[in-house]
């Protein structure tokens, strides 16, 4: 196999990302589409697993398809506008570029509607890679020699862990931090802007990230 250079994978939604005010958009423009009463409110506060998962508690089992369709037709005109970079994705992204290494994404979204949010938002990664979620992210992990993949859910941790890939956590998304921790996760972030120097004390070697506690973590001594 090919040397990778150091690489840095990143989840999208609630990582880099808020889509939750598009996503909702979605979701309503899909209801008054269809007359499906999704509870948008309600779907935005579990983001991370593909939208099949979402829409099975609406729809039924043989329209899941059809109306999975359909939402991700009307998102790029719902959703990408209304949604925002997470505090300190670009510099998160930047630090990897700094080091000399490349940042990619790998997302459960469709896509081509993660490419436009990255677009829209002016975030450049170095690949994309989506529709894959939890253990499956590691395909991608792998084939591009990611040493590091940053999440906020509890399958981005699974993700990580099965690439072989050190887990850093972000609490942005549904999961909470302690959850992250006990799904394995390295290292928990309050967010991205702790990122940059988490990176760099990384870069330096495993002697210099186990001497040294993230923010969110002040009462823990597990990193590795």
């Amino acid at each position: 196999m090919a040397a990778h250079p150091f690489t840095v994978g990143f989840d999208l939604d609630m990582t880099l990302i808020d889509s939750r005010p598009g996503i909702k958009a979605a979701y309503l423009e899909l209801t008054a589409r269809t007359g499906i009463p999704i509870d948008a409110e309600l779907a935005i506060t579990r983001l991370g697993p593909p939208l099949e998962q979402e829409l099975a508690h609406w729809v039924p089992a043989e329209r899941v398809d059809e109306v999975a369709d359909l939402y991700r037709a009307l998102y790029p005109r719902h959703a990408i506008a209304p949604s925002l970079a997470m505090p300190g994705a670009r510099e998160a992204v930047a630090a990897v570029r700094r080091l000399g290494g490349r940042a990619i994404v790998v997302t459960a979204k469709h896509e081509p509607n993660a490419k436009l949010h990255l677009s829209h938002l002016g975030i450049e990664a170095d690949a994309v890679i989506g529709w894959l979620w939890a253990e499956a992210k590691a395909e991608a992990l792998r084939e591009h020699g990611a040493s590091v993949y940053v999440g906020d859910h509890t399958g981005d941790v699974r993700g990580a862990r099965t690439a072989g890939a050190h887990s850093v956590a972000v609490s942005t998304g549904p999961c909470e931090a302690d959850e992250l921790r006990a799904a394995g996760a390295d290292v928990v972030l309050p967010d991205l802007t702790a990122f940059p120097e988490w990176l760099e004390r990384y870069a330096e070697g495993p002697e210099a990230v186990a001497g040294s506690v993230a923010p969110e973590d002040r009462a823990a001594t597990d990193l590795a």
